[in-house]
């Protein structure tokens, strides 16, 4: 099985674990605490069962490191070549709070490179899809997918649309918007949660999105793989590419996530630097 035909299997897969979510929403689900004081619920780990039970079955030489089943030794994970990094529900306040920008997230990687990902919004069925040799798209509820692409540039009629979290900002993410709005003009700023901020990126719907402020692998790999199939890029604060090595910390560095072609990503990138040193 190649990798495309590989990924149209775990896109069903995640759709069954957002089937397997939606019994939960909005019904007053009881939240749990873990030791990272990150919540859970009885979603996630219905989601998480559902995925590795479905990887397991359709390829089990490839380990899984879920964000609900983590404490797998260092030593252990860097032996792997290809591994799943999965993140059953993300946005779990999100959900927790009623709202839909929940998702369900899981990406291949190789030698720390996504080679794919698919992020499945249970709440309306849609779905994106994608790696960076595979191309992109988004599919809608029992809809053939549509090819998605970044844009380069805002449209002419509109400002510079910079995606931020609902939750999550820091003292360096706003200096780096104060320089990008010296730098590009009047920032319009839109707010949504989870890895949906990736995916609007893909389908050209904005044009940056800039995250100075603590994640995890399994919160970006997916949609990463989406964003790189549609022409986009995730990248540190050094210029350099985003990987998910092995590492005893499965937290991210601070990253920007751009399209690849952008005639501002140099300026990006020096405003970023400015604020790393």
């Amino acid at each position: 099985m190649n990798d495309l035909q590989l990924m149209r299997h775990v896109v069903k897969l995640a759709q069954l674990a957002g089937e397997a979510i939606l019994p939960f929403w909005r019904a007053g689900v009881a939240v749990t605490t873990k030791a990272d004081d990150s919540p859970v619920t009885a979603a996630d780990l219905a989601a998480h069962r559902i995925i590795a039970d479905g990887l397991q079955a359709l390829a089990p030489q490839i380990p899984v490191l879920s964000e609900e089943d983590c404490d797998i030794p260092l030593q252990t994970r860097a032996a792997w070549q290809r591994w799943w990094l999965v993140d059953p529900l993300d946005g779990t306040k999100e959900f927790i709070a009623g709202s839909e920008e929940f998702t369900v997230n899981i990406a291949l990687i190789e030698q720390g490179e996504v080679v794919f990902g698919v992020v499945a919004m249970p709440t309306n069925g849609r779905c994106y899809f994608g790696g960076r040799e595979l191309g992109a798209w988004r599919a809608e509820r029992d809809a053939e997918a549509q090819a998605i692409q970044v844009r380069n540039a805002p449209p002419q009629d509109g400002r510079f649309t910079v995606v931020a979290s609902r939750r999550h900002s820091s003292p360096e993410q706003e200096a780096l918007l104060a320089g990008l709005t010296s730098a590009v003009g009047e920032l319009e700023l839109a707010n949504i949660g989870s890895s949906l901020k990736f995916c609007l990126l893909a389908e050209g719907a904005a044009d940056c999105y800039p995250r100075l402020a603590p994640t995890s692998q399994w919160d970006t790999a997916a949609a990463q793989g989406v964003l790189e199939g549609a022409g986009g890029e995730v990248i540190g604060l050094d210029g350099q590419a985003f990987r998910y090595p092995p590492r005893e910390s499965l937290l991210n560095p601070f990253f920007l996530a751009l399209p690849k072609a952008a005639d501002w990503r140099q300026a990006l990138i020096e405003l970023a630097g400015a604020i790393r040193a």
